[in-house]
């Protein structure tokens, strides 16, 4: 006959700042990340952050505070915030408490785990680095992920960051068989909607599921949705042994919400106004994104430079877990040249011989010269004309726009809107193709032949005589 559990302590409000509660305890204080609840349905729920003295104790509270008082009785539930985990969880958005906030059925058949988790031990990490493909040639051949990395996504409103993550959402579930999961660290409420509609349409929620703490919420909630997204993400990868692609859209927001959590509960201030603990409550969560011996979790993180300052310390503490950072590009998406990324701006630390292979880092580091060479001339040809370059800087600049048009792709979440089929393009095809416009193969072929196919294989039905002059004039009109 096993023992009755002992009544656990209640205690009573004496202090309330914002979202920061003070509770006494006149027994054993409860263990720091405990979270109590008080107030009626639905109760008002607070995680324990500091003991104060022998009595009391601080803590954040993770919802809004209308109607909390002081000498309200508080609960202690004894455990920290949960998440759930489980087969049935995909498919469903949920909020930071694991509540399913999507209109479909209860949850049935979940465990509930800690959403306070250590990260994989060396000893459990893989020692290898492998390349992630994603089956979108400009990512592929220029700026590889890491499976089990971490990639950078830096772009403004309407340069395609969403269309993006979509892709890869549908990549991911159709050509890795893994699973994806949205985490919306203060995402405003269209955009979850928006997606939630686009995933479905797209036919690809059943691999993936979502969460948000949306821009609304206490920064309490906003600060462990991140957490609870990662327990969901470690479910699948060390229980089920599936890759995970882990979207974070944003993650700077996270530093943001840690940033008045600490402004809250009065701690002193460090540079420009961020929390002291800052780099160590980053690492605790993007050290949980690792690649073990079980699975691989592969997150892409939108990330914001406040004032496009790079120095800023949210963006070099982020900066330095990231291996792959992609620089979206507003005026390569007015000149409809989609995905929009910048090639010249984009990096990854898994583009080196010894990872990727000599002959793809040899076409990488040529496609780079290239372009940046035709970068370089386009204000010659603005204002004196193609005519006026040397027969080499000619050729050059005819490479360049080939390759910019060979680099485009049509998406398939993309299909209602541009009427195009979506290709999926190995890393070989992609390698050729680069391969055989630096070689001048496709010389006489009209640079339009090129623009949104997938392999290279599909522009050799359209070729053309070679016209010096029609190429001159099509590089003097160019954006």
């Amino acid at each position: 006959m096993t023992q009755p559990l002992a009544p656990r302590p209640a205690g009573v409000v004496t202090a309330i700042r914002g979202s920061v509660v003070d509770v006494r305890f006149d027994g054993p204080l409860p263990p720091i990340y405990s979270i109590l609840r008080t107030g009626a349905e639905p109760p008002i729920v607070i995680e324990v952050l500091a003991q104060r003295d022998a009595h009391h104790v601080r803590g954040i509270a993770l919802t809004p505070t209308q109607g909390l008082t002081r000498g309200l009785a508080v609960e202690d539930t004894g455990g920290p915030l949960k998440a759930p985990v489980g087969r049935s969880i995909l498919s469903r958005m949920f909020d930071v408490f694991g509540n399913t906030i999507d209109g479909g059925p209860p949850l049935t058949d979940v465990e509930w785990r800690s959403v306070h988790r250590a990260p994989p031990s060396l000893a459990q990490r893989a020692t290898t680095s492998e390349v992630f493909e994603t089956g979108i040639k400009v990512i592929d051949v220029l700026m590889p992920l890491e499976r089990g990395g971490k990639a950078g996504l830096f772009g403004g409103a309407g340069v395609g960051k969403t269309v993006l993550l979509t892709e890869m959402i549908h990549n991911m579930v159709g050509q890795h068989e893994g699973v994806s999961i949205f985490c919306g660290i203060g995402e405003r409420c269209r955009e979850g909607g928006e997606l939630h509609h686009d995933m479905k349409a797209a036919g690809v929620l059943d691999s993936m599921l979502m969460m948000f703490g949306q821009m609304n919420e206490p920064p309490g909630a906003r600060f462990r949705v991140g957490h609870a997204a990662l327990t969901m993400a470690e479910y699948f990868r060390d229980d089920q042994h599936r890759d995970v692609l882990l979207l974070i859209d944003n993650i700077f927001r996270f530093i943001q919400a840690g940033m008045e959590v600490s402004g809250l509960l009065g701690q002193i201030p460090s540079r420009l106004g961020y929390q002291p603990t800052m780099g160590t409550e980053l690492s605790g969560l993007e050290e949980r994104i690792a690649n073990t011996d079980a699975g691989a979790i592969t997150s892409i993180q939108a990330v914001y430079v406040p004032a496009d300052d790079f120095t800023d310390p949210a963006a070099v503490h982020t900066f330095s877990h990231l291996s792959a950072s992609i620089v979206l590009s507003r005026k390569r998406a007015s000149e409809g040249l989609y995905p929009a990324i910048d090639p010249l701006q984009s990096i990854s630390k898994m583009a080196t011989p010894g990872i990727v292979g000599a002959r793809h880092y040899a076409l990488a580091q040529e496609i780079r010269r290239t372009l940046a060479q035709y970068a370089d001339l386009k204000d010659i040809i603005a204002m004196l004309g193609l005519e006026q370059l040397s027969p080499d800087d000619r050729k050059v600049v005819g490479r360049a726009r080939r390759l910019e048009r060979f680099l485009t792709q049509p998406f398939f979440t993309t299909e209602a809107f541009t009427g195009l089929k979506g290709k999926l393009v190995s890393l070989a095809d992609a390698l050729d193709g680069c391969e055989a416009i630096l070689r001048d193969d496709f010389e006489t072929v009209a640079e339009s032949a090129l623009y949104m196919i997938g392999s290279i294989a599909e522009a050799k039905a359209v070729p053309r005589a070679k016209d010096p002059e029609a190429t001159g004039r099509e590089a003097a009109h160019a954006p």
